[in-house]
């Protein structure tokens, strides 16, 4: 008998194929040809323009945004990569409502952006769909340059790296490169696989090996990387799980909202991935926010997603906070989990409500408690496991300028560095400013 919301447990096909098609649709579809005229002509073209200063890659967006109003979509798209080549998925996951869009004249005065996003997912499309690269390999430079990390960081410095005649090996732990964007991004906001075709797209530039399957610390050592490259860039991303440092979080069916994302992301048919029918998230980022909504998608008939601070410092923006609500997630601010109860598997959670004070977050005495036969973690991430000899701070690698690490010829960039904000489209500026940088120092300028 096929399975429903109802069913008890953690179940695979909940739902039917045509929901599942449905819901994880592409969440922002692309615009058609006059919608990408009409939001183009709602730009002011700014001088000094705010929407600029607000990307973390600095894009010219009025540039852009001219370009493909006048009808070069094309000239739009190399406007774009060539401050940010990973612009097609940031069009698709960026939290713009914070950056550029946040800061655009327009939203001040109306309250409604111009559609920078959805503008730059057209311009950027456009031209890889014609599978053309919009740069070309420098001549070669005789250096080699080891990658560690095909995340948003790694992409985005093999790449420059290569632009300007450099040999680059990049290596991967995983199976696939992508890092975050190939295995910790919703799927409703990167459908049709994109991720890998954007890979795919950005390894035309040529000179660079991808090499997955091979870690650092596993497989290879940083001074073996060193021994055989002129420069090494780490773009580790962040391995390690937070603890909830609860009682009973070593229950079955309690796991990192990671873990789920990642196997949701690689799963071939979605009908056939195991969702419970209880399921509470604790976090309140975006990766908690994407666990949450996508349990709800696949099914779950409650999804509780609960926040120790109040809903004001919730990681994730408002624009994400409201989708998760659209979507049947509760949200529950203020509140800490103590116990997680069951015998073997968990099948309630404990929670204490809790107060900020000047001494820090204090739990209160009262407490309530969630059914649940899923639990996914969405605390943050740590990094692991640290690379030999190089100096930390605040739990990341330490970094100065555009990515130099404690090591000499070593450097640093993305989630696992210090700095930044754990954005897709931070980690791309990070990635590049330091190839740049690795470039000078290799040419010996």
């Amino acid at each position: 008998m096929t399975n429903s919301q109802l069913t008890p447990g953690i179940v695979p096909g909940r739902l039917s194929a045509e929901a599942y098609c449905t819901n994880f649709a592409d969440i922002a579809p692309p615009l058609d040809a006059h919608e990408v005229r009409v939001a183009a002509d709602r730009c002011y073209f700014c001088h000094d323009a705010p929407c600029v200063t607000a990307c973390p890659t600095e894009i010219d967006i009025p540039l852009f945004i001219r370009q493909i109003a006048t009808g070069t979509p094309e000239a739009a798209a190399r406007t774009i990569f060539s401050q940010n080549i990973l612009g097609g998925i940031c069009a698709r996951v960026c939290p713009t409502e914070t950056l550029c869009e946040g800061a655009c004249v327009r939203e001040a005065a109306e309250g409604k952006p111009v559609e920078i996003a959805r503008l730059q997912r057209h311009a950027t499309d456009t031209l890889m769909a014609k599978n053309a690269h919009p740069f070309t390999r420098a001549a070669p430079t005789g250096k080699r340059v080891a990658v560690v990390g095909a995340g948003p960081a790694g992409l985005a410095a093999a790449h420059r790296l290569a632009m300007k005649g450099h040999d680059v090996t990049l290596l991967d732990a995983r199976p696939k490169g992508g890092g975050l964007n190939e295995y910790g991004i919703a799927a409703y906001k990167t459908a049709g696989g994109f991720a890998q075709a954007e890979l795919d797209w950005l390894m035309g530039i040529g000179g660079i090996t991808l090499k997955p399957g091979l870690a650092l610390g596993r497989d290879l050592s940083l001074a073996e990387l060193q021994a055989g490259h002129d420069a090494v860039f780490l773009g580790l991303g962040l391995g390690g799980v937070n603890a909830l440092r609860a009682e009973g979080e070593d229950k079955a069916n309690v796991l990192p909202a990671t873990d789920f994302i990642r196997e949701l992301r690689q799963a071939a048919d979605l009908a056939t991935l195991p969702i419970g029918r209880d399921v509470v998230v604790i976090g309140g980022g975006m990766t908690a926010i994407d666990a949450a909504v996508q349990a709800r998608l696949l099914g779950a008939e409650t999804v509780t997603l609960v926040y120790r601070r109040s809903k004001a410092s919730m990681g994730a923006s408002t624009v994400e906070q409201d989708h998760a609500t659209q979507n049947g997630v509760r949200i529950i601010c203020n509140a800490a989990p103590v116990r997680l109860l069951g015998s073997g598997a968990v099948v309630e959670v404990e929670f204490a409500y809790t107060e900020a004070r000047e001494a820090g977050l204090h739990l209160l005495p009262q407490t309530f408690r969630l059914k649940a036969d899923q639990v996914f973690k969405a605390i943050g991430q740590t990094l692991e496991p640290v690379p030999e000899g190089i100096a930390t701070g605040g739990g990341k690698i330490a970094i100065t300028g555009p990515g130099r690490t404690s090591i000499s010829g070593v450097w640093a960039g993305g989630d696992c560095a210090q700095g930044g904000d754990d954005l897709t489209v931070t980690a791309a500026a990070e990635g590049r400013d330091a190839a740049m940088d690795i470039h000078l120092y290799l040419m010996g300028a």
